[in-house]
């Protein structure tokens, strides 16, 4: 079917000018139906297409259409690819960041790009101004609806879908791999028979031959890198002699790069004919590549691609590749999600991959498949190549699910008390009748239904959630009267912050031992390192693990004087968090560090609201100064710097050297002093008037008197007043270390009252203390001194 005849007003939206065999199965049901529509095809069967059928129904119609891309680095691609819908006079808006978020731009878009888990984060806040453009969603497209089956992210697009359904009930058109299963993906969007389509290995543009190799595995998993590649290599190599391509997949971003320099000099070894040094124009453009290896290594045919490279160096090796410079191409699993760049052959040589949060790990089914989708190059190849190298005790299970393929399942069970927690602390749950039509609403249920056996179906399904529902009132995350069900602070809190359960309820502990510590007649004490404990010791890194080349750098960091509730994978993440706080993070445990810092952050997070919401105002600030340490790698003294709009670790770290430790000292500094620290004219100028906007607080205590009788009791006033930008903080009057008074406040002036009485001990002391939650600014306290005689 020709493009322009189907949509000829949308023709400009299409890089072809025909729908191929699929396509053009599928569009009647896409484009004259308003049925919600799943489509299973072989990987590069044109699956994309159907998406943007789909976008162009709805933008006729003037509707709102959202695509949920899995990867985060693919809605960018999107943004880039769609420059063909702006083109033609609509608005394509990704989604990102709380802190990057347009909702001006949001709510005028016409077409939405979301990952699951940022829509699951709009749909949570879809009741607030910044979010409510996600309830105006008339089409939902979700590319690769078989990422269900993913441990770590299915449950999270299984929740949101649902939830989307339910706010706002939008045409869901689900696509994906061929996966057995379809029809369970069916009955859980509620597609009829004629918009389910499941396109078999006929439609695969070129057809696939795929098989399992195995290689002799060795006691040195290093020395098995290379024996695995050098097997790659030798499937690979009579495709490339014949001019083909290869594509081989490893396990991460730095072996993308050892592999690569390994295989160039192999392939100079074997005097395999590759390369395109003497393409004067080719060696120009490689020059302009800002990362050098990557220079040196595509003018010998062999490039590598990861998440990590610069775009426009990720973009030139895509293009090379496509045009058959590149030969042998070295990537991570993140390729096969994304970019439409097959190979006439493929070649996974990592079947085991290293997870900073999960230690070793087998590569996902999802992937696997995903990857050895990409062999055959249509309009060049007449059959593509696929391989899994694996040792040969995985060897059978590689080839089972070559030949059975993967059926999707879903991952909402282990993850039901925290996700039916969130949706009652959303308020689509108020009573116990709700619970069970939400449940009706996921995957889960639908799979349940066709696999009773393995999902506790019926009568055992019920009680399961009753009895996880149980669970949420029994441990505070739920009150239930009656029927009536809503949440507690401790819910909303643990739902807000995304955090497994048994984790909230440990960071609620710790708020309480923060209002425990408050008393001085109490033995409890809280500082830095208990709250860093907490977080190591959250169930989130459970499954971290400290290899053996760590240990010594772990030990280095924490001493002997360690937590033993911390197993040897949360010590790691505690020496990490630690040695982060200053920016001395050992190179043994760099690898990992920035994924487990971001996790942490978010828990840190967490952590301060905790404080700020069930414990004292002093602690919810120490909390905040800590995760701005960890967050930023400056010292205790400096750290009140980070609290200057646009200074992070590299300008705190400059005015720091130069002895301003303060927002008080940059004032006082002037532009002059912050260009003498090493800030350029533009940057000194915005960074004063940042920290002009922070809070200036000044503490009058009146006519306090020096002295009082014993027996007399005498009511003074003192006041806090703010002469800066306006911020919340909790104030606090003790004497003798006992609270008088306490109370938040947004400074402004605030007026305390203070009794001053004369009391058995020969002198009183009073302190004022005006304490920050939400700023990393010191505590200020002044203290007077009142004689009794």
């Amino acid at each position: 079917m020709a493009v322009a005849e189907v949509l000829p007003e949308f023709a400009d939206a299409f890089p072809f000018e025909e729908f191929n065999r699929m396509q053009s199965a599928a569009l009647p049901a896409l484009l004259n139906r308003d049925d919600n529509v799943v489509v299973s095809a072989p990987t590069a069967s044109g699956k994309t297409a159907l998406a943007e059928l789909a976008i162009c129904k709805t933008l006729a119609e003037d509707g709102t259409a959202l695509f949920l891309a899995p990867l985060r680095a693919l809605t960018n691609e999107k943004e880039s690819e769609w420059e063909r819908f702006e083109e033609m006079g609509y608005s394509v808006y990704v989604v990102t960041g709380e802190r990057d978020l347009n909702p001006r731009r949001a709510e005028r878009a016409d077409i939405l790009v979301m990952t699951p888990e940022k829509a699951d984060s709009a749909t949570r806040k879809h009741e607030t101004s910044r979010y409510s453009f996600i309830t105006d969603v008339d089409c939902c497209v979700i590319d690769e609806v078989h990422l269900l089956d993913s441990d770590r992210r299915g449950a999270v697009l299984e929740v949101t879908v649902s939830r989307l359904r339910r706010l706002c009930d939008p045409r869901v058109v689900a696509l994906s791999a061929t996966m057995p299963n379809i029809d369970d993906v069916a009955d859980w969007l509620d597609a009829p028979d004629e918009t389910t389509f499941a396109f078999g290995e006929k439609y695969r543009p070129v057809p696939l031959n795929a098989d399992v190799k195995t290689y002799s595995h060795g006691e040195n998993a290093f020395a098995d890198k290379y024996r695995r590649l050098y097997r790659a290599l030798d499937l690979a190599e009579p495709h490339i002699r014949e001019e083909g391509q290869a594509l081989v997949f490893v396990s991460s971003r730095q072996d993308t790069v050892q592999a690569a320099k390994k295989a160039r000099d192999e392939i100079t070894e074997r005097d395999i004919p590759m390369g395109a040094r003497g393409d004067y124009d080719f060696h120009n453009d490689a020059a302009d590549l800002s990362n050098d290896t990557l220079r040196q290594s595509v003018l010998d045919g062999v490039g590598f691609h990861h998440a990590g490279l610069a775009r426009e160096d990720k973009n030139r090796v895509e293009k090379w590749f496509k045009e058959g410079k590149i030969q042998l191409l070295f990537s991570t699993s993140t390729l096969a999600w994304g970019v439409n760049l097959p190979a006439r052959c493929v070649v996974i040589r990592d079947t085991k991959l290293h997870d900073p949060l999960e230690g070793e790990v087998d590569m996902s089914p999802l992937d696997v498949l995903q990857m050895l989708g990409r062999a055959g190059r249509p309009g060049y190849d007449d059959m593509g190549y696929a391989w899994v190298v694996c040792d040969r005790s995985d060897a059978d299970k590689y080839r089972r699910l070559l030949r059975d393929g993967k059926e999707i399942e879903s991952r909402l069970a282990a993850e039901l008390d925290a996700h039916l927690n969130a949706e009652i602390a959303l308020g689509t749950i108020d009573d116990v009748d709700d619970v069970m039509d939400w449940l009706a609403t996921t995957f889960y249920y639908a799979r349940s239904q066709s696999a009773p056996d393995e999902y506790d179906a019926g009568s055992d399904l019920r009680n399961r959630v009753s009895d996880t529902l149980s669970a949420l009132v029994d441990e505070g995350f739920v009150e239930q009267e009656g029927l009536n069900v809503e949440p507690t602070r401790l819910g909303q809190l643990a739902s807000k912050f995304y955090l497994r359960l048994s984790t909230a309820r440990r960071f609620a502990d710790v708020a309480e031992r923060c209002q425990d510590a408050a008393d001085p007649d109490s033995a409890v004490s809280v500082d830095a390192d208990d709250l860093l404990t907490a977080v190591a010791g959250a169930t989130e890194f459970d499954s971290v693990s400290a290899r053996s080349d760590e240990e010594d750098a772990v030990h280095a960091v924490l001493g002997d004087s360690v937590d033993d509730s911390l197993d040897a994978g949360q010590r790691k993440v505690l020496a990490i968090l630690r040695s982060g706080m200053t920016g001395t993070t050992p190179t043994e445990l760099k690898s990992d560090a920035w994924v487990i810092r971001q996790n942490a952050l978010r828990l840190l997070a967490a952590m301060r609201e905790f404080v700020d919401t069930l414990g004292p105002a002093r602690y919810a600030n120490l909390a905040c100064r800590v995760e701005a340490r960890v967050e930023h790698g400056i010292s205790a003294d400096a750290v009140g710097l980070t609290a200057i709009d646009g200074v992070a670790s590299g300008r705190a770290g400059k005015l720091a050297a130069a002895g301003l430790t303060s927002p008080a000292d940059v004032v006082e500094a002037g532009e002059d002093g912050l260009v003498r620290a090493g800030l350029s004219d533009g940057v000194a100028e915005q960074v004063l008037a940042n920290a002009r906007d922070l809070p200036v607080v000044s503490i009058d205590w009146g006519d306090f008197p020096e002295t009082i009788a014993p027996g007399d009791n005498d009511m003074r006033e003192v006041t806090v007043e703010n002469t800066g930008g306006s911020a919340r903080a909790g104030l606090r009057v003790t004497v003798n270390g006992r609270e008088m008074t306490a109370k938040p406040s947004y400074l402004g002036q605030a007026t305390l009252p203070v009794a001053v009485f004369g009391a058995d001990a020969d002198e009183l002391t009073f302190t004022v203390e005006v304490a920050f939650p939400v700023l990393p600014l010191p505590t200020i306290t002044e203290t007077r001194s009142v004689l009794v005689r």
